[in-house]
């Protein structure tokens, strides 16, 4: 096992270390952190994010490890980085990476992948379906979506009850209620729609739906679902070649923080409602749906951020855009001429002070309103709330320039929240003092309030750097000092 450490990566050792950190294992020294403390007598634990240690300090410390139980999970884990290496190397070894490929290697390549997709199929109870180096020609290209509903066990576990898989061409190819092992102490009825009486009589053990679903997934199929490892824990079946809509589609600025719900993407993408609110789940349903996602991202790319669809906000404000600091002498009908799209404007509210009302353009779906406001020339802001908007500039017919702001219904960021105290707004308050005037060079001065702020940003950035820089010298003096 040491020389396996000694010949992996960095990135492999950071990703085991972060792994036993998850799972609070402990070698013959201790966790992570008291390790730390005990090798490290300068920085001891005050530097523990695996990342910043040295290959040297993370391969120590996975050699205090002597368990066979523990050196099989870390054996587990490199063998799930190798294939997700091999399958990398395939897919770029070929002159054209097939759609599919690009998928599966998307999946592979997403950070939250070496955590959810490492399991304990070590144990005598999971199956694991080898990955071929070679005949690459005659491994199996088709797709098959795969949706599972667990219950809740005695032991606190939760346990296969129901699997489905269909094909490409959205036929049902295994769909079948699985009786669990253990005593059921909830069956989740209002997500699984499963009750106790769908059971009686099923004599399927999960066993038998292993036996099946291998055959089903023979030569190297590419499986297909959202949060696709939760029901392959569900199967205890390791699969290397699968695509996790969950994971490649983007969300918001950040995908690696929250991941967008099926129903979200099927209404973002695909433009339905897989379900209403409080509905239980349907595994037929749920793995078309991500079957169908796969094939629109195949066919049509939807490379673009996914807006973040707030719970709060009602379905039909997320096909709205909000224009707001119109001048009054600016009819609403001219709005069309302005801003591109099909959409029918409602007038929400007049100012008496300083001659400005608010509209809002209702659009037919959500893909609309975010492709007009994609369009819009700009500079992109926020508004006090959080919610992008960007300034547009429009012509009078008194021959002077003002400037209107075109604002978003959804957030962009995943950590912005609707306040839940009050309804969710449809127009913007916003002081005199904070309102763009109609002048002679309006856009000037948005420029150069923006420009500035870039450079403050810039600046903070520049010592900020500085500073890691310093410490990172610290740190590799102090490493060359004990012979690390």
């Amino acid at each position: 096992m040491n020389d396996k450490f000694t010949t992996a990566g960095k990135d492999v050792l950071v990703e085991i270390v972060k792994l036993a950190q998850k799972r609070k294992m402990e070698g013959e020294k201790g966790g992570w952190k008291e390790f730390l403390k005990g090798y490290d007598t300068l920085l001891g634990a005050s530097m523990s994010d695996p990342a910043r240690r040295t290959p040297q300090v993370l391969r120590a410390f996975l050699d205090t490890f002597k368990k066979g139980e523990d050196l099989k999970f870390f054996a587990k884990v490199m063998e799930c980085h190798s294939n997700r290496e091999l399958v990398k190397e395939q897919t770029n070894s070929t002159d054209v990476e097939s759609p599919q490929e690009r998928l599966v290697r998307l999946t592979l390549e997403h950070p939250q992948y070496p955590i959810e997709y490492s399991f304990p199929s070590f144990k005598e109870d999971w199956i694991v379906t080898k990955h071929r180096k070679k005949f690459k020609e005659t491994r199996s290209s088709k797709l098959l979506a795969v949706d599972c509903e667990m219950v809740l066990c005695d032991d606190g576990n939760e346990a296969l009850v129901k699997v489905c898989i269909v094909d490409e061409n959205l036929e049902v190819i295994l769909h079948e209620f699985v009786k669990p092992n253990r005593v059921v102490v909830d069956y989740r009825t209002q997500i699984t729609g499963v009750s106790a009486e769908d059971l009686d009589g099923v004599t399927c053990s999960l066993a038998d739906i292993q036996t099946k679903v291998k055959k089903i997934i023979s030569r190297g199929s590419i499986l297909v679902g959202h949060s696709l490892s939760n029901d392959l824990k569900a199967l205890k079946i390791d699969h290397a070649r699968v695509i996790d809509t969950s994971y490649v589609f983007k969300l918001g600025h950040d995908s690696t923080k929250r991941k967008p719900s099926l129903n979200d993407l099927c209404k973002f993408v695909l433009d339905y409602e897989l379900r209403k609110k409080g509905d239980p789940h349907n595994c037929v349903d749920d793995a078309c749906a991500a079957m169908k996602l796969v094939l629109a991202k195949i066919k049509h790319g939807f490379d673009k951020n996914m807006p973040v669809v707030q719970d709060d906000v009602p379905e039909s404000e997320n096909r709205k855009l909000l224009i707001h600091r119109i001048p009054e002498d600016l009819p609403s009908e001219e709005l069309g001429q302005i801003i591109p799209g099909d959409f029918t404007i409602e007038i929400k509210a007049k100012k008496g002070h300083g001659g400005k009302y608010s509209a809002v353009a209702t659009f037919k779906t959500l893909q609309e309103a975010l492709s007009t406001y994609d369009k819009l020339q700009g500079v992109e802001e926020k508004d006090s709330s959080g919610r992008s908007q960007k300034p547009v500039s429009v012509q009078l017919k008194s021959g002077s320039t003002a400037i209107i702001c075109v604002r978003k219904m959804t957030f962009d960021e995943p950590d912005v929240k609707v306040s839940t105290k009050r309804p969710y707004p449809t127009e913007i308050d916003v002081d005199d003092s904070k309102r763009l005037k109609t002048e002679k060079t309006p856009e000037a001065e948005h420029i150069v309030d923006h420009v500035k702020e870039i450079k403050r940003l810039n600046d903070l950035l520049s010592k900020r750097d500085e500073e890691i820089a310093s410490l990172h010298k610290i740190v590799a003096a102090l490493t060359r000092k004990q012979g690390l």
